[in-house]
């Protein structure tokens, strides 16, 4: 049986859902690990091995802290633990591959990730892929010295895979080599769906990080400009999640609450909840500034529920390409807070046709299939 490493910077720890982009990861290993053997490699605050299936293995190295994420390469404070979490993963990545045979590497992300098995591959000769986030690519590929080693790793892997369309161009352009779109997606363990409602008043439901990437902070002044006829049509909005954002968020539902508004606020949610989140809601708000295909879209997509988003990254495309929601024209409060009264106007259940097609394009064993033909 074929032998896959797997390394990812940002393999969940806990299941409380403030995993972000790691979120996914693990249910890309449940699914790989059903037709090949999979060893994953990821940080923890504590070195450790854990045996999840007969073909699915973990084993952690220790880092100084997580997430990782918040390790920037431009703050110098930040130097001695990208050091030790560099030489960790590294001596993981090398253990690994010096005890057991490994036929391929596959690098979530590009960085560090996708660096351990360029090193790996260069003294072994085992092949290896990446699969590069936004991240990646705009923030670290900014950086000069940074931006070299990462044309190195993408230009020496066997293949290379973007979560967006507009990132897999980038990712071309970056390395001068074809890349392969591969979504960010998860598996749902989903409940008879109730039928889509074709009249208000309608629930809105926003999910993820209270960060200002995330436009929390532009979707609570949209709700601000509603008027008393829009929120006629509307049953409830609900805010899930967490963030830098935490006090404006909670300031501002309460006054959105004092004036009578039916806004419910609540944490981070684990899958089942996040599951029942969309299930029960008509319509996912997504007013991000800064986004490629979050994986609250494809969410969105299985519990077939159409969104409101803003133009940004490739969600344009996937909303026009399906036919499953309504996007802003611009990047702005005004323009978001229209797009919103236009979609009230409108019934989720028009959207039914467009979400079938996408609930299955955006499946976890449909991205496994994918990877597994560019490597094979």
């Amino acid at each position: 049986m074929m032998h896959i490493a797997l390394i990812s910077t940002s393999y969940p720890v806990t299941q409380d859902g403030s995993e972000a982009a790691g979120a996914f990861v693990a249910d890309f290993a449940k699914a790989l690990a059903r037709q090949v053997k999979v060893s994953v490699i990821a940080p923890s605050l504590e070195s450790g091995y854990e045996q999840i299936s007969e073909n699915l293995s973990i084993y952690r190295f220790a880092v100084p802290s997580l997430p990782l994420s918040l390790l920037k390469p431009s703050n110098p404070l930040a130097w001695p633990a990208l050091s030790k979490t560099l030489i960790a993963g590294q001596g993981a990545v090398n253990k690994l591959v010096e005890n057991q045979a490994v036929d391929h590497i596959f690098a979530l992300w590009a960085l560090p990730s996708g660096y351990w098995a360029w090193r790996v591959s260069k003294q072994q000769g085992i092949p290896y892929s990446t699969w590069a986030l936004g991240s990646d690519i705009w923030s670290l590929g900014k950086i000069p010295l940074i931006k070299q080693l990462l044309q190195k790793v993408l230009r020496d892997s066997q293949a290379n895979f973007a979560d967006g369309y507009l990132l897999k161009d980038d990712v071309e352009h970056l390395s001068k080599r074809p890349c392969s779109f591969l979504p960010s997606t998860r598996h749902l363990d989903l409940p008879e769906l109730p039928a889509l409602k074709t009249a208000p008043p309608y629930v809105l439901a926003f999910l993820g990080r209270w960060h200002p990437n995330k436009g929390i902070d532009l979707l609570l002044e949209s709700l601000q400009l509603l008027s008393e006829d829009d929120w006629e049509k509307i049953a409830e909005v609900r805010i899930a999640g967490g963030g830098p954002l935490h006090d404006l968020v909670h300031k501002s539902c309460a006054k959105l609450q004092e004036q009578g508004r039916p806004i419910i606020l609540k944490g981070y949610l684990d899958k089942a909840a996040a599951i029942e989140w969309f299930v029960n809601a008509d319509y996912v708000l997504i007013p991000s500034r800064i986004e490629s295909i979050p994986v609250v879209f494809s969410d969105a997509m299985k519990c077939q529920c159409p969104v409101i988003c803003m133009p940004v990254g490739d969600l344009p495309r996937l909303v026009d390409t399906y036919q499953v929601g309504c996007f802003a024209t611009k990047v702005s409060t005004q323009s978001y807070v229209q797009t919103v009264k236009m979609t009230l106007a409108k019934s989720p259940k028009q959207f039914l046709t467009g979400l079938s097609q996408a609930q299955e394009a955006f499946s976890v064993e449909q991205s496994v299939k994918e990877f597994l033909l560019k490597i094979n």
